[in-house]
């Protein structure tokens, strides 16, 4: 019987064959965190030990309110500076122009692995299962504990295979398909298990596609996602290597799996997820013509290049009908966007182009929503809250979706606004 992907990404660190439901202590390979490193910082220092097990492991990147919002933000940011400085930690990613959205920024600069092992302060550190890598969210206790010892125990998951077949048709997105997923398995559908996306329809997909699958593994509970190290990651990775040590990694033919699911992507339609939870899933058609307030593009899920252009595809020679924020996910992303004339697009339909970050996806700031709005979302939830007062609404949908719905201020298929 052979192994799944977790299986043998976890038996590797330890080094024998492992199978479902055994507990392990393992040694991460690398450790993200973002501006919640302050008060992880302190959790440290309370353990009563001096120095991290290994500075070079630690990766901070600020991201959830850059600038800094407010004095509570300022002193999180300042306590992350000073803690790097005295750990002699190299990997900081400080509120400059080099920086930009943690899930995006950690694979740009080659610490997303084939076969590594990676854990982060955030429930989205899941993303970079598109690059063959075991990565997982954790609390906050759990890192300073992990900073301290260089060790995290885990119990093996079970797993889940998605096979997706076919390519997405025109206006049709990775988004689309994902959300569908979450609307077939539910929020709680996937709870610790590891999420294998396997067929032909994956490599027909991007790394920035992959991407977004990946990250929305956490919103159906799953304890990692993962697509498989193919030549488009190899090819991704190549130069960009922050490690030696690792492997590229898949499932075994014979795999043994506790839940499979089988998917036509040419089937797949542009959806949405409705208020108030991330599985609530409607095709599109369902919500067309619901009114919004606000558009908000961009984020660790849909915040890449091609989501940009995307957006522009719709939006070029278009005027918006409701504000409408685009935030690219990382200052590269923002400069190639700006080179090739996608943000000249944007600008010219009336959008707001903001800085790198993360800023309205948790209502720290660029676009919070007042009582009773609506806004139509790239993002991954949109919980009661999300976006700044509990009383406002949230859909999630694909950069094409939110781009239509931008210019029309309603829900529009973007189909539609391409002439199809």
């Amino acid at each position: 019987m052979g192994g799944t992907f977790a299986e043998k990404a976890l038996g590797r660190s330890v080094g024998r064959t492992l199978r479902a439901n055994e507990v392990v202590t393992v040694e991460p390979d690398f450790c993200m965190s973002h501006d919640n490193t302050g008060p992880i910082s302190r959790t440290f220092k309370k353990i009563g030990v001096k120095n991290v097990w290994d500075p070079k492991r630690l990766v901070v990147i600020l991201d959830h309110g850059v600038p800094a919002p407010s004095s509570d933000h300022a002193v999180n940011h300042k306590e992350a500076r000073e803690f790097m400085r005295e750990q002699g930690a190299p990997h900081f990613y400080d509120v400059t122009s080099g920086g930009g959205v943690c899930h995006q920024k950690f694979p740009e600069e080659g610490f997303a692995l084939p076969g590594q092992i990676v854990i982060g302060s955030d429930s989205h550190t899941c993303t970079y299962g598109a690059f063959g890598t075991f990565a997982t969210g954790i609390g906050r206790s759990e890192m300073a504990a992990a900073w301290a010892t260089g060790q995290i125990w885990f119990k093996v998951p079970e797993s889940m295979k998605i096979t997706a077949t076919g390519r997405l048709g025109r206006g049709v997105s990775a988004k689309d398909f994902i959300l569908k997923v979450m609307g077939d398995v539910k929020s709680d559908g996937a709870d610790y298990m590891s999420v294998e996306f396997h067929g032909d329809g994956i490599e027909n997909m991007s790394i920035s596609e992959r991407m977004t699958l990946c990250n929305l593994g956490i919103e159906m509970g799953a304890k990692n996602a993962v697509c498989p190290p193919d030549a488009k990651v190899l090819d991704f990775i190549k130069g960009r290597e922050k490690s030696a040590d690792w492997e590229p990694i898949w499932a075994d033919p014979d795999a043994v799996y506790a839940k499979e699911m089988t998917y036509d992507l040419y089937d797949i339609v542009p959806g949405v997820a409705k208020p108030h939870t991330v599985d609530n899933y409607a095709a599109i058609s369902e919500v067309r013509g619901t009114k919004i307030d606000q558009a908000f593009i961009g984020t660790c899920t849909n915040g890449r290049l091609e989501d940009l252009h995307a957006a522009a595809e719709i939006l070029r020679g278009k005027k918006i009908a409701v504000r409408t924020v685009v935030i690219p996910a990382s200052w590269n992303i923002y400069r190639e966007a700006m080179r090739d004339g996608t943000l000249d697009a944007l600008l010219d339909a009336g959008c707001i182009v903001c800085n790198s970050g993360c800023g309205p996806c948790l209502g720290a700031h660029m676009g919070t929503l007042a009582p009773g709005e609506a806004c139509i979302s790239t993002a991954n939830r949109n919980f009661k809250g999300r976006m700044g007062d509990k009383d406002s609404f949230i859909y999630l949908a694909s950069p094409y979706a939110v781009a239509a719905s931008a210019a029309r201020g309603e829900i529009t298929d973007p189909r539609e606004a391409i002439g199809l």
